[in-house]
């Protein structure tokens, strides 16, 4: 059986021409206006001069900043803060009086961060009074908040870092003698201010460590003395150790001593 294919009339070719001009315009139109919104800029990621000076950025951006704020918190927490200090001198503590993984490091980062925040209370109201909250009502810039933000927080760093090390890294740099903390440059102290907190964290391990060290030299003497030579003097000292550091209220002199080692 043969079909018969009906003949296309006029008018259907005269509306597929009409269709297909109209396609090409409007496609043509459009790839005009993305082609000006490009030239333009993307309206995501744009920002606007005030009349007063200032620089106002839209949500986007100000989204993408705070993201790529976040994915460096953990390093601002340790370079900053007192974080790095106070979790070196309780892993030294841990490893002194020889309790292996008791408490475990999960214990132990929850105390340093917890106590540096503590430590940074203070700090941290002032750059919430001073430069967030100003900035979130739309009285400063972002510029602004920034600066006032960093200046608080070179002051704190600047009472907690060694003249020393702040010297040695500042001649390194080829700067000269700074008249205000917030004439240091971040990138100088910032350097110091850990070289500061790992050498005062390693003076007070090292004196915490002097108790344990003494009480492991006697009960290894005395197992010596006694001829028990396969006996573990780590083994024999531990609940000793444990009994001095509980009898002195250890936790408590620890955590008091390290959070009067800093200036607010």
């Amino acid at each position: 059986m043969v079909k018969r294919f009906l003949p296309f009339p006029k008018w259907g070719l005269y509306l597929a021409i009409v269709i297909a001009s109209s396609i090409a315009t409007g496609g043509a139109a459009f790839a005009a206006d993305n082609l000006a919104g490009l030239v333009g800029g993307m309206p995501a990621l744009t920002s606007i001069n005030n009349q007063d000076g200032s620089t106002s950025y839209s949500l986007s951006l100000q989204v993408l900043a705070l993201m790529t704020a976040l994915t460096v918190l953990p390093s601002i927490v340790l370079g900053m803060t007192s974080f790095t200090r106070i979790i070196i001198v309780l892993s030294i503590l841990r490893q002194a009086m020889g309790t292996q993984q008791t408490p475990p490091n999960q214990v132990l980062i929850a105390i340093a961060l917890f106590l540096s925040m503590f430590i940074m209370g203070p700090t941290l109201t002032q750059v919430y009074e001073k430069a967030a909250d100003p900035y979130l009502n739309g009285d400063v810039s972002a510029e602004i908040a920034l600066e006032d933000a960093s200046n608080i927080m070179k002051g704190f760093l600047v009472k907690n870092t060694r003249k020393d090390d702040l010297k040695m890294f500042a001649d390194m740099a080829e700067e000269g003698a700074f008249e205000a903390p917030s004439d240091v440059p971040l990138t100088i102290l910032l350097p110091a201010f850990i070289t500061s907190e790992l050498k005062t964290a390693f003076q007070i391990g090292f004196l915490l460590f002097l108790p344990f060290l003494v009480i492991d030299m006697v009960i290894a003497s005395v197992l010596m003395s006694l001829g028990m030579m396969m006996l573990s003097p780590m083994l024999v000292s531990l609940p000793f150790k444990l009994l001095l550091f509980v009898l002195v209220d250890g936790w408590a002199m620890t955590v008091g001593s390290l959070v009067a080692t800093y200036s607010a």
